[in-house]
């Protein structure tokens, strides 16, 4: 394996430019595999390297860096990671590391000069950094600790990250230095991921997303063309290289380096009539199926179409973007002192229940599955979503029946535009043990309805096929096929029941152990089921909320 920095020195001795990719682990063992098509498939947009995030979001893991060498690895990009889930700030354990910066100094001491280090970097200042700009000292440090290279966190202020890098150069930083790249791929994961990053965004930017932040297309292809600006204005002023986060979608990173005329070198140029696999196990392969050569253009087409219009949570399972945009894991996305004041010290289930409700009413801002007040389409059924949280209910997601309205329509509408949207009834929930028994009988009477529910545990209860999918949203646009962007099936319910679930947990958190607060949300976080209801009759705006009636905790 070549050391990433005996890559970009030759890169810049070439005088070329040069770009790397992130990926993350996809939520679903199908998305794994197909991350690894993907991956293929951008291996021939020619990246000197790619990084794959390990544990964001504060999820743990027992590798190490023995088993790296051991496996051939020589490039380790050394971060402090985030809090462990279920814990709001970040908290140093017993004989572990406090800063990125000790983890260098132990990488260099144990295995000298092994492995190629890289570091992160924050233009505009870590979230923990009490002055901004220590973070330069910090990262001068690094780099006097045995750092080889740096990637920085995702910034959409080009003049900013130009200052901050001349900064970085008086203050003796020697070592490349990889801006990171974030391509805006809709308006909701861009709003969340600047939002949790506190990115500057410039004015010009917001005001020109402005006025086509409900067409999904449209901002996509504003991405591309703001991502081909930025690499521009970043070149001209001696830049060379690039990292992009591709959040594992490949489309627009794809048209990014078209629209700038990047091409691969030759060294990466496919030696068989397709890209060797980076799967270990199929790495050797010399014979594929027929049908890859004959269909390679539709296969690709069709699988990079999964990610054009994530709506919401939902998406295809198969997809390796499917799941959180943002691809970092599971936190609550407000600070710990706004949690409390926003949900005070619940003590009961009714007391849970309320909070709720007035998050449904406007009187609570946001609730740890929902970072974001409630959605203009939701707003339409607001009175029945009270109702039915009153009753114990806990709603989570939702959206009403739609039949056929213009996708430029200011409140159901996406996709493209001089298109029709249609969308069934859909409900999701927790429910307490207790009532899902009754819940169920009552859903037995009303032939369209459909559900899944499944406790922490995986206790999966359903009266539809285990591995069948069905569309909740899709749509009708000129000269394409018919897109259906959001779905429910078994297989992703079961990967979003483990977040769903870890929220209570998170919430729970903020808490000490042995409060009533705590001991109540461990109570549902333990016994209570995440349940999605589905209407099949889209045409049926009621029956979906009837079967509530007369049910109440």
């Amino acid at each position: 394996m070549v050391r990433i920095d005996t890559k970009i020195a030759k890169a810049l001795n070439e005088d070329r430019p040069f770009w790397s990719f992130e990926f993350f682990p996809p939520k679903t063992e199908i998305g794994v595999m197909n991350l690894y098509d993907r991956m293929e498939r951008m291996y021939a947009l020619g990246p000197e390297f790619i990084d794959v995030t390990w544990g964001a979001g504060g999820s743990t893991s027992d590798l190490t860096m023995q088993d790296a060498k051991n496996c051939g690895i020589k490039n380790i990009l050394a971060l402090r990671g985030d809090p462990p889930r279920g814990q709001a700030n970040w908290v140093k354990v017993e004989t572990g590391f406090a800063y990125a910066l000790d983890l260098v100094k132990y990488i260099r001491k144990e295995y000298g000069d092994y492995f190629c280090i890289g570091v992160a970097a924050y233009p505009e200042g870590h979230d923990d950094s009490l002055d901004k700009e220590d973070d330069i000292k910090y990262l001068k440090l690094k780099q006097e600790a045995g750092a080889n290279y740096v990637v920085t966190q995702l910034f959409y202020d080009v003049d900013f990250y130009l200052n901050w890098l001349e900064k970085c150069k008086e203050a003796g930083i020697t070592i490349p230095i990889l801006p990171g790249m974030m391509p805006i791929q809709n308006y909701g994961g861009f709003q969340r991921m600047t939002f949790q990053c506190k990115t500057r965004v410039p004015k010009k930017i917001l005001d020109e997303l402005e006025p086509i932040k409900d067409d999904d297309k449209a901002v996509k292809q504003y991405g591309i063309a703001l991502g081909i600006e930025m690499v521009k204005q970043l070149q001209a002023n001696g830049v060379k290289g690039f990292h992009f986060y591709t959040l594992n979608l490949e489309k627009s990173v794809r048209l990014i380096l078209e629209g700038l005329k990047f091409v691969a070198p030759l060294s990466v140029i496919k030696p068989l009539p397709w890209n060797p696999s980076l799967a270990r196990n199929r790495e050797k392969e010399n014979v594929r199926p027929i049908f890859w050569r004959n269909r390679t253009k539709s296969y690709i087409l069709r699988t990079e179409a999964w990610d054009d219009f994530p709506n919401g949570r939902w998406g295809d399972s198969r997809s390796p973007a499917y799941g959180d945009l943002d691809g970092y894991g599971i936190a609550l996305k407000y600070p710990l002192n706004e949690c409390l004041e926003s949900w005070n010290h619940p003590t009961s289930v009714y007391e849970i229940a309320n909070l709720f409700v007035k998050y449904i009413t406007g009187d609570v801002k946001f609730l740890p599955w929902s970072d974001s007040p409630l959605a203009l389409e939701s707003n339409t059924i607001r009175d029945k979503l009270e109702a039915i949280n009153s009753a114990g209910f806990l709603t989570i997601n939702s959206q009403p029946a739609v039949d056929g309205v213009p996708s430029s329509d200011s409140v159901f509408g996406w996709g493209p535009k001089n298109g029709f949207v249609y969308q069934k009834a859909y409900l999701e929930f927790f429910v307490a043990p207790e009532m899902l028994s009754k819940l169920i009988a009552k859903i037995g009477t009303y032939p369209f309805l459909t559900y899944y529910a499944i406790n922490k545990l995986g206790d999966l209860k359903t009266n539809t096929e285990s591995d069948s999918t069905t569309a909740v949203t899709w749509g009708v646009f000129p000269g394409q096929e018919i897109v259906q962007p959001t779905i429910v099936e078994a297989v992703s319910f079961k990967a979003w029941k483990d977040e769903a679930f870890q929220l209570w947990k998170q919430w729970g958190g903020i808490y000490p152990d042995d409060s009533p607060s705590s001991k109540i949300i461990s109570e549902v976080y333990n016994n209570w089921y995440l349940m999605n209801v589905v209407d099949n009759n889209y045409k049926d705006k009621e029956s979906i909320f009837e079967v509530f009636h007369g049910l109440n905790l």
